[in-house]
């Protein structure tokens, strides 16, 4: 009886085994590989983003993903009942986060790998490893003591992986440019999300087994190596940034405005040197940011140009040879034209002004008289102005390809209301972005011809080859005649005594500018309240180099007209530009323009 019990016993252990090793020996064999094994992720390197001469803007450093094995924390394992409620309470003030977030991770069923935060500095990973240490000996001591049913360290089950975290060495400058990087890792704003998939390259993978929530290191592993993203040189110039942003900053910060921009831009190449904004962020710290900053203001924001918009209107009535710069216009205190009676900033007496007068003295009804000569009628005088407005960029992406960028709002010339068709001309009733606006005053500098803008100057990738950009499209927009006439007309806003530039005057340097002050639609009750000020010009105005573009929205402190707040900014930036790139000074002295005429001669 006892040789019969033993041979039924050993029969079922011989069926058995067969059932393992033979009949369900593929099924077990992939269970265990896949309780032996796990795969990571190998996080890419993101690519760098510098200046045009390579200092760093934006770059990446050594980091921890801090990540957990739940099986770890269970009471069977940890001989802990709450394991993953005390290891989050440890946990939650290191990483910052939610101790009730961190206790649900760790308590996942059936999980055997969590990530409880990306990209720590290094500091908080030593951090977690030093109370992992001291937790493990007071452990070990509880194992000497009561034998294996001691509690063993509830955070033995924390790890860590390679990874990397983006900074920002120069806190907010070009901010606006550079965006930041979101909490996946992938570009939340700015180049950083124009050019993700460049910048981000090609994660790889590693797998391996472990033991315990620990990689054993005589075992196989497979690895796919991480591809590292491509580094993007832009064009940006640091030092000029620097310049236009604390110029800016200043002037809101005074002026108490809702927010100003700068940009200065390379008239020749069509390369945007600097793109500052006001009030800023730092993407080091996105936790202390208001949102509303986040963006890039001189980019997303629409706004109704004012005067500053008049050179294009008298672009087009010189092409159309409409008048010529001494062409007499009598200017009266009102003009009464459609619904409207029209007037200038100022009362005044009846001017009689030239052309040229006009745009010196930013005349809104001299601008009307003289647009009213591009045609037999009020209508073919309006499908002319808007053939030019176009092809200077207005209503129309400005190259750049950055997200969220607004191409403003120009209307069709049929649609045009009755006060458009006479406000337009004045820069009321259509809307830019402070890029479009800077792009305008490019392309009278270089000669008539319009180069979209850029922002990128090339691309580097793994392999240190340099890859230039491409080539910018190039456009005609007026003759290399009408433009330089205009440089001429734009001398006399900031040289002559009767003109609204004054203040942005370089010594040494003969400057071409234009003051804006427009009417500005609040964005919250959609009615005209405030003003956008303005001032954008280029210099030097015989050898165009560089053109700077400002504007502030909603000064509150203090005065609210263009030339008075923004052409002292226009003169700090260009004034550092020019030296900082280096252009001599000008050669020679201009020949004014007459800006009045005498009735009767």
């Amino acid at each position: 009886m006892v040789s019969l019990g033993l041979t039924l016993v050993m029969l079922v252990f011989v069926v058995r085994l067969l059932q393992v090793q033979a009949v369900d020996a593929s099924a077990y064999t992939a269970k265990a590989e896949k309780n032996r094994f796990t795969s990571v992720t190998l996080a890419a390197e993101r690519g760098e983003i510098t200046d045009r001469a390579g200092v760093a803007l934006a770059t990446s450093v050594d980091a921890h993903d801090i990540t957990a094995d739940p099986k770890m924390f269970t009471p069977e394992d940890s001989n802990v009942a709450d394991a993953p409620e005390q290891a989050a309470a440890l946990l939650a003030p290191i990483l910052d986060k939610e101790a009730e977030t961190l206790a649900r991770q760790l308590s996942a069923p059936k999980s055997r790998f969590t990530v409880l935060a990306h990209r720590q500095t290094p500091q908080v990973w030593n951090q977690i490893s030093d109370l992992k240490t001291v937790l493990a000996e007071k452990a070990e001591k509880a194992r000497s003591a009561k034998g294996a049913k001691a509690p063993a360290s509830v955070l033995a089950g924390v790890f860590q992986e390679p990874s990397s975290k983006r900074v920002y060495p120069n806190g907010d400058l070009a901010a606006g440019i550079l965006g930041y990087v979101n909490a996946a890792g992938h570009g939340g704003g700015g180049v950083e999300s124009m050019l993700d998939g460049k910048l981000s390259g090609q994660d790889g993978e590693i797998t391996y087994a472990h033991s315990g929530g620990r990689r054993v290191p005589t075992a196989d592993s497979e690895e796919t190596p991480a591809v590292p993203g491509t580094d993007i040189e832009l064009t940006i110039d640091r030092d000029i940034q620097w310049a236009a942003q604390r110029a800016i900053a200043d002037q809101v910060q005074k002026s108490q405005a809702d927010r100003g921009y700068v940009i200065v831009q390379n008239t020749r190449t069509g390369e945007v040197l600097a793109m500052a904004n006001a009030p800023g962020f730092d993407p080091n710290d996105l936790s202390q940011t208001d949102g509303a900053r986040m963006g890039n203001a001189a980019l997303q924001d629409a706004f109704e140009p004012g005067s500053t918009s008049k050179v294009m209107s008298m672009a087009a009535v010189l092409e159309e040879k409409a008048a010529i710069p001494g062409t007499h216009v009598t200017v009266p205190n009102r003009l009464h034209r459609g619904d409207r009676l029209f007037k200038d900033d100022i009362d005044h007496p009846t001017w009689y002004l030239t052309l040229n007068g006009v745009l010196a003295k930013s005349s809104n009804i001299g601008t009307i008289l003289a647009t009213g000569q591009l045609g037999r009628t009020q209508p073919e005088a309006n499908r002319v102005l808007h053939s030019y407005l176009r092809k200077f960029g207005i209503g129309s992406p400005s190259g750049l390809g950055y997200p969220g960028e607004t191409q403003g709002i120009l209307a069709d010339p049929k649609d045009w209301s009755t006060s458009q068709q006479y406000t337009i001309p004045f820069g009321q009733g259509l809307s830019v972005n402070a890029m479009q606006a800077a792009s305008v005053y490019s392309t009278i500098a270089n000669g008539g011809v319009r180069i979209e803008p850029t922002l990128v100057r090339g691309t580097q990738g793994p392999d240190g080859l340099f890859t230039p950009a491409a080539a910018p499209k190039k456009t005609r927009v007026v003759s290399e005649k009408t433009a330089k006439t205009l440089a001429t007309m734009l001398e006399s806003v900031v040289f002559d005594e009767a003109g609204t530039g004054t203040k942005a005057r370089i010594p040494g340097y003969r400057v071409a500018g234009k003051t804006g002050t427009a009417n500005r639609v609040d964005p919250v009750t959609g009615r005209y309240k405030g003003y956008t000020a303005s001032f954008a010009g280029f210099a030097p105005a015989d050898d165009p180099q560089i053109t700077v573009y400002c504007a502030i929205q909603n000064p509150t402190e203090g005065s609210y007209f263009g030339g008075q707040i923004c052409g002292p900014i226009y003169k700090e930036v260009m004034e550092f530009a020019l030296k900082s790139l280096q252009v001599p000074p000008t050669g020679r002295k201009s020949d004014p323009l007459p800006v009045e005429f005498t009735p009767g001669e």
